[in-house]
């Protein structure tokens, strides 16, 4: 398979759009991260559930999705979706994101969120998206992704009771969030190169 070109790098992971090519891929990587991903995560694992899946974040309006490879191998290591953008007065997203358990505890989903933040964040006559602010909601027993937002500089803004329906069950889930003044400091990871025009 053909690897995309990166819209944009950093040090160790590259980020495309999604594609319909990547479907295998994307779906075995999921079937091998089941233990990891659950119960907190369900990404698609069947070339079926992948392709809307995709096709909702390739093009979708109010969705931007990225998948996130290793820039040494070219293998996806994992995925940053911003969901639920809102413009206007707002200018907000939700954040979905998952690492691949032969990638995970690695810090490549890390580096891949900066990336996304800095373009999320910066305005579009640079190629950005021109949001304010985005939040991430988070079951309080998942551990590494409350680690990876902390990370980040995402702040806690509250707790919501039986807020997203996952797994069969309303699930609570912290709220997190940062805004584009509070990423204004660059991060120690290295530079990203790249456009996201």
């Amino acid at each position: 398979m053909s690897f995309p070109a990166y819209l944009v790098t950093g040090p160790r992971v590259g980020l495309s759009h999604y594609r319909p090519a990547d479907g295998p891929e994307f779906t075995a990587r999921a079937r091998e991260s089941r233990d990891l991903h659950a119960p907190w995560l369900f990404p698609p694992t069947t070339p079926e559930e992948y392709e809307p899946y995709a096709a909702r974040l390739a093009g979708g309006e109010g969705r931007a999705g990225f998948l996130v490879r290793e820039r040494a191998t070219g293998a996806l290591a994992g995925f940053v979706n911003i969901n639920n953008i809102v413009l206007g007065a707002f200018r907000c997203g939700a954040l979905g994101y998952g690492a691949f358990a032969h990638a995970a505890g690695r810090g490549l989903l890390g580096e891949a969120l900066d990336l996304v933040l800095a373009h999320a964040f910066a305005p579009p006559e640079d190629g950005g998206l021109g949001l304010h602010r985005l939040e991430a909601n988070i079951q309080p027993g998942n551990a590494a992704s409350l680690a990876l937002v902390r990370g980040r500089g995402f702040r806690l803004e509250g707790f919501s009771p039986d807020f997203l329906h996952v797994a069969g069950a309303w699930r609570d889930h912290e709220r997190w969030a940062v805004t584009a003044d509070m990423c204004a400091t660059p991060r120690p990871a290295g530079p990203a190169t790249g456009s996201f025009a």
